[in-house]
């Protein structure tokens, strides 16, 4: 067995990256479904790798670019029944849900706009995701000034009252 830790590039540094693994074929249509019933006027790019079959790459979105990066991170990581998301206008709090509830969905590995590296296993011509590098390190704890700029920031964004 050998392990591979899978950069993942975006367009954009600032894009929003979910990435998951489901069990079938129409994943793409549903997960194209819950993007667009969930957020209107949504910008995203999806790619689900097949694990069967032909084994093919198959891919949606509503943004051709993001569409095409989320085809480059899926292609690179090379997992069967792997699939990316890249949201253009969107975050992750705002499909995560939607995402979760479609039956084939089986686990979602992270959703996140940091530098993100996938550690991918290869043996026997298959590949699987053991895990992903989201971010950096702690670099301490919180203390009062960053809880009540932590507070403030969630009230601006209109996530809490």
């Amino acid at each position: 067995m050998e392990l591979k830790a899978i950069t993942i590039s975006k367009p954009n540094p600032d894009l929003n990256v979910i990435i998951g693994q489901a069990h079938f074929i129409k994943t793409v249509e549903d997960l194209y479904e819950a993007m667009v019933q969930a957020v209107p006027g949504v910008r995203f790019g999806v790619a689900f790798c097949e694990a069967s079959g032909p084994c093919l790459i198959r891919h949606t979105g509503t943004d051709r670019e993001l569409e095409d990066a989320a085809v480059a991170a899926a292609e690179a990581i090379g997992a069967g029944h792997v699939f990316v998301v890249i949201l253009g206008n969107a975050f992750p709090v705002n499909v995560l849900n939607p995402i979760k509830s479609i039956s084939e969905v089986c686990t979602v590995f992270c959703a996140t706009a940091n530098p993100l590296t996938v550690v991918v296993a290869e043996h026997a011509g298959g590949r699987g995701i053991l895990g992903v590098i989201d971010g950096a390190a702690p670099q301490g704890v919180e203390g009062e000034t960053q809880q009540r700029e932590r507070h403030a920031m969630l009230r601006r964004f209109g996530y809490k009252q």
